[in-house]
């Protein structure tokens, strides 16, 4: 129709027709390289700013081989300790302009290795916080996902950065703050059986049993959920322990409710302990005594760990420990006379 405009969207062609250039040199002035010549480069440069030129993210990405992405992998993003490591990862991350795909197994263990796959190959690397996979499948995997940064897990197969909250010590000095109570029998409600942190906890309490023999520790099977605490009451009540280390926060809390509605008292007729110290763990009714895991420091480390191989292409990174800190509030007290 006359007088209608062109709406054809600009290309790199037209840039490097006006600049009197090849496509690969527009590309590559786009694209940041520095070995083009400083006045092509700036002939080029002017070029696309009189055509209002703006490259296609999309092919930009496919010819740089990078998207600004990076996948993290969690096992149920509901739990509020992985909330929290998302939002500090999240954080760090826009401030280097780099956004973040979230892959959640749903606490399917064959799921983790699968998700990690495919975030990876859509991303530029991912964090991957897989507690339920095998030391085995971490091993076979972890080499096919460079740039990778592990939270609570290790590897032997590739240098890895890696993010460990050190959760032995962290049970061992909550059960030792039981017995400075005068708790004699103690119970462990155990988290999920594949859980790696919860075996880091069983591995500290067998250092606590060596170093108080006298002391009776139990073990009951619960999980990492408000309705796995809160099933476990009746399983607590009955096992005749005084002083009760449970494997989260979210769990502790279900079990207080349960306890709760059985009329038992916290912590005058049995004291308890979580572990994280999520934001509401204070806020509970007692507040509740747990070690306290810095979540959120643990998504802005990884960010910097992933931004150092993007950067360096070296994942040469020491694994960085992180012990808990002891935060005593109302859920634990003196054992009953």
């Amino acid at each position: 129709m006359p007088g209608r405009r062109n709406s054809r969207r600009v290309g790199i062609a037209d840039v490097a027709s006006m600049a009197g250039v090849s496509h690969a040199t527009v590309s590559r002035v786009m694209n940041g390289n520095t070995t083009v010549d400083a006045d092509i480069a700036a002939r080029v440069r002017a070029a696309a700013s009189e055509l209002k030129y703006k490259p296609n993210p999309v092919g930009r990405s496919l010819a740089l081989g990078k998207t600004d992405t990076i996948g993290i992998v969690v096992p149920d993003l509901s739990n509020p300790t992985f909330q929290a490591i998302l939002r500090g990862l999240s954080i760090a991350a826009a401030r280097d302009g780099y956004r973040v795909l979230i892959a959640d197994s749903s606490e399917v263990s064959s799921e983790e290795a699968i998700l990690a796959g495919e975030a990876r190959r859509r991303c530029d690397g991912v964090v991957l916080c897989a507690p339920r996979m095998s030391d085995a499948e971490l091993e076979e995997l972890a080499p096919t996902l460079y740039p990778l940064v592990l939270i609570n897990r290790t590897t032997e197969s590739v240098p890895t950065p890696s993010l460990v909250v050190d959760y032995g010590q962290g049970i061992q000095e909550l059960a030792a703050h039981l017995v400075g109570l005068g708790h004699r029998k103690l119970a462990y409600l155990t988290g999920p059986d594949r859980s790696a942190s919860n075996v880091q906890r069983l591995r500290g309490l067998e250092k606590f049993k060596a170093d108080f023999p006298d002391v009776e520790l139990q073990f009951i099977p619960g999980g990492n959920t408000f309705d796995a605490g809160f099933e476990s009451s009746d399983a607590v009540v009955s096992c005749g322990a005084t002083g009760i280390l449970v494997f989260n926060d979210v769990a502790a809390m279900g079990l207080l409710s349960g306890l709760s509605q059985r009329g038992v008292r916290v912590p005058e007729d049995l004291s308890l302990t979580g572990f994280d110290d999520m934001p509401f763990a204070r806020y509970t009714m007692p507040p509740l005594t747990t070690a306290a895991v810095p979540i959120s420091d643990l998504g802005d480390l990884a960010w910097r760990r992933m931004r150092e191989q993007i950067q360096t292409n070296d994942a040469a990174s020491p694994t960085n420990y992180f012990p808990p800190r002891i935060e005593l509030r109302g859920s634990t007290g003196p054992v009953k006379a």
